[in-house]
């Protein structure tokens, strides 16, 4: 890439009137100011920034986010994904076009968008030991190959042992989906969308994300503080949120020949 001063891009908001967010810090540390470029009451927040890739770090997708956070406090943002700057031959140009090119598309989303928050739960299971016991209690194929195998001991085949592994693994991928249901039941009503993420561990039960309009936001915290008391035996939660709506509305910014948009495929804020 060329050497030279761009301007990056942290998300869409209604604004008519340039403005600055003070004290928020912009990403790459440079102490540039966190501002807006207005079009049509509609306004891209940025900061100037070197024309360079931003690595997927840890500091800069909490920086990332961190700006969206600050926006977040005033008013609904459309979150644009991490690492887009505008070049530097005519970047305040290249926002006035992206504004205009897509000020239907940005203001359609900024009305689903509007009064709603997103509300993110994880759910693992505490130990390997606790899911392995309940499988073995709830199937009984399962159950009788371990105690076969237990009563051969040492004289037990490598295929017995392998058979009953992929017994285990099955079991779990539906023991996983059967409790997902569980908590998705009763959560889902107070939502009014959900995703369901990639589980990515073999003790993650649950990765979603909850679109909530913020009248309810109280409700699917008591929900959640519900499910915690009544599982925290069997189950950990990892709950985050409010956040912007990540995984409901990504911006994807193609600056030439035309901004266009696409599917959401980035990850979730780096939970802290």
């Amino acid at each position: 890439m060329t050497a030279g001063v761009g301007v990056y891009l942290y998300c869409i908001i209604r604004c008519s009137e340039e403005r600055v967010f003070e004290g928020v810090p912009a990403i790459g540390g440079t102490g540039a100011v966190v501002r807006t470029v207005t079009r049509g009451g509609l306004a891209a927040v940025v900061s100037d920034s070197p024309f360079e890739r931003y690595e997927a770090t840890r500091q800069n997708l909490i920086a990332h986010e961190r700006v969206i956070e600050a926006v977040m406090q005033e008013q609904t943002p459309l979150p644009v994904r991490f690492g887009t700057i505008a070049d530097p031959a005519d970047p305040l140009g290249d926002l006035s076009k992206l504004l205009d090119a897509r000020a239907t598309e940005f203001d359609g989303l900024l009305r689903e968008m509007d009064g709603r928050v997103q509300l993110s739960l994880k759910a693992f299971w505490r130990t390997d030991a606790i899911v392995f016991d309940q499988i073995v209690a709830e199937d009984a194929r399962v159950r009788a190959m371990r105690d076969s195998l237990a009563r051969a001991a040492s004289g037990a085949s490598q295929s017995s042992r392998i058979q009953l592994g992929e017994m285990v693994k099955a079991a779990l991928v539906r023991k996983r989906e059967s409790e997902a249901a569980k908590l998705l039941s009763t959560l889902r009503p107070v939502a009014e969308r959900v995703s369901e993420n990639p589980v990515l561990l073999d003790r993650m039960i649950l990765n979603g994300a909850f679109l909530v309009g913020r009248d309810r936001e109280s409700e699917f915290d008591r929900l959640v503080a519900v499910l915690d008391v009544e599982r925290s035996e069997q189950i950990r939660f990892m709950y985050v949120g409010p956040v912007a709506p990540y995984d409901f509305v990504r911006i994807i910014v193609n600056w030439a020949p035309a901004p266009v948009a696409a599917p959401v495929s980035a990850p979730s804020p780096v939970p802290r």
